[in-house]
């Protein structure tokens, strides 16, 4: 079986269900990935861009992103590269209500025991040695 990647307009979709006639093909996908044992993988760019769309377009505040975005990348086929620094940006960009990218190198950097070189002083929200160029 060949993996399958979702692109951030389906996450997109999922989370939001307008419009109505996509919402509707995304959710048949998923079901009949679901009944065929298809996993469907999501990068982490197009969580980043599904993020960006929620937050900038539908004006959805960073809980309601970790909430809906939660609930799609925990559906059955679903399988969420780097999973786990995914679901720690979400929560962090939903505590702290910095950019779910900055979250999500913060976490990077952490991990590696780093840090990280930026401009953005809301490094400072999300507990990692930050250096301000």
């Amino acid at each position: 079986m060949r993996p399958v990647f979702l692109d951030a307009n389906v996450l997109l979709r999922l989370a939001t269900r307008v419009p109505e006639d996509l919402y509707e093909r995304a959710k048949a996908l998923v079901a009949r990935a679901e009944e065929n044992g298809q996993p469907l993988f999501v990068h982490p760019l197009h969580v980043a861009t599904a993020v960006y769309v929620l937050r900038g377009y539908y004006e959805y505040a960073p809980a309601e992103v970790f909430e809906v975005l939660s609930i799609v990348l925990n559906l059955r086929p679903v399988r969420v590269v780097e999973e786990a620094r995914v679901f720690g940006a979400l929560k962090e960009m939903a505590r702290t209500g910095v950019d779910f990218d900055d979250a999500f190198l913060a976490l990077l950097a952490r991990e590696h025991g780093g840090a990280v070189a930026s401009f953005d002083r809301d490094f400072k929200k999300l507990g990692v040695a930050w250096i301000e160029p």
